[in-house]
């Protein structure tokens, strides 16, 4: 520690009620004027903790993302080969089951409404033989094979002729445009249909439609973490987009195998997604807690603590001038709370929001009054 800095931390405990209280007599009332105080706008966007003493909890945290739930999620493949005509839908949307998504010019509605036809053909055909069968089969001229055999060539060509009609309802066939329509309720997370497009049977996804009342938060669990990780699990994830949030849920599935590419396992979490706040593709920290101890230590939010030249800081707050800067080592962490020890006492207020522009505030005054 240089001798700058030991000069500092003295002149905290030696100085502190000279320099931010309002003590008798002229010499301090002057000090205390010029000591430091938090403004009123100020005041506004700090948050004050008292520390208190609770159980050591310590957790790690792993890195994680969001993903659909691909049991509740379809992807779509086009059934017949055409010309994307128009989309009327687009990335992220809402969608309910039968909803016209797209209109796609094809010479299949015409390849359908023909093979219809010839399948009725077909069909009048085999009737007029079935009933045949069915009279020389009471003369006992035909078999009980002939006939069975008869009923089945109709029996076929009614399920075509109806699995003809279903695909050409599905599409809204008319003319030679079909209508690509929506297979089920949920969010659109994919989309690689344009207009203009073509398109082939069997060919790549066109959209995928998911519904996000349930997600999937994939955890990498390294190897030197496995220990701690196990089925059922309490877990907290936290993410970049909605910090102040936090999503409690339990992991459900550990892989057996690591993943080739960044040699993790991966844990499975289902996470109920009632505020569609966790989007597929989102980047999550997921919070385990381990470790935990049958000991008790002054806590304070993880964000009270500032760290400046390899020591670890709090902010006191008595009044709004009356602050002090306070040295504590630290016993032990999770993603809430650090254990201090040291020159806190329980039931104390440290400021737990903007702690380090005000900690800055409070060191560049004491090093003025020092000069």
């Amino acid at each position: 520690m240089n001798k700058n800095t030991t000069r500092y931390i003295a002149v905290i405990y030696l100085s502190a009620l000279v320099a931010f209280t309002g003590c008798a007599g002229k010499k301090e009332n002057k000090e205390a004027e010029k000591g430091y105080c938090i403004s009123k706008e100020l005041k506004k966007d700090i948050k004050l903790v008292k520390a208190e003493m609770l159980p050591i909890e310590e957790s790690i945290t792993l890195t994680g993302e969001v993903e659909s739930n691909s049991d509740k999620t379809v992807p779509f493949v086009s059934l017949v080969d055409g010309v994307v005509i128009d989309t009327y839908f687009s990335l992220g949307d809402y969608v309910k089951k039968g909803q016209t998504l797209a209109s796609v010019k094809s010479t299949a509605v015409n390849e359908m409404q023909d093979d219809t036809q010839t399948l009725q053909a077909q069909l009048a055909v085999a009737k007029r033989k079935l009933s045949s069968v069915e009279a020389m089969y009471k003369d006992d001229i035909a078999s009980q094979k002939d006939l069975q055999e008869a009923r089945s060539e109709v029996a076929i060509l009614q399920s075509n002729i109806s699995k003809t009609q279903k695909n050409m309802q599905l599409y809204s066939a008319g003319g030679n445009t079909i209508q690509i329509k929506a297979p089920a309720d949920g969010y659109v997370i994919s989309k690689n249909i344009s207009k203009g497009m073509p398109v082939t049977a069997g060919g790549d996804q066109l959209f995928t439609i998911s519904n996000l009342e349930k997600v999937w938060v994939m955890a990498n669990v390294y190897a030197t973490n496995m220990r701690h990780v196990y089925v059922d699990q309490p877990v907290v994830v936290k993410t970049l987009a909605y910090p102040d949030d936090s999503f409690s849920g339990k992991i459900n599935m550990i892989s057996q195998v690591f993943n080739e590419n960044e040699r993790v396992l991966k844990a499975k979490i289902i996470m109920d997604n009632n505020g569609m706040k966790l989007r597929p593709g989102m980047s999550a920290d997921v919070v385990l807690p381990i470790n935990s101890q049958n000991k008790t230590a002054l806590a304070i939010p993880v964000k009270a603590l500032i760290f400046d030249n390899n020591q670890s800081y709090v902010v006191v707050y008595k009044k709004d001038c009356e602050l002090e800067i306070r040295p504590v080592t630290e016993v032990a962490s999770n993603s809430q709370y650090i254990y201090v020890e040291g020159n806190l006492k329980q039931g104390e207020q440290v400021i737990a929001s903007n702690g380090l522009l005000i900690y800055e505030n409070l060191k560049n005054q004491l090093n003025n009054s020092t000069k």
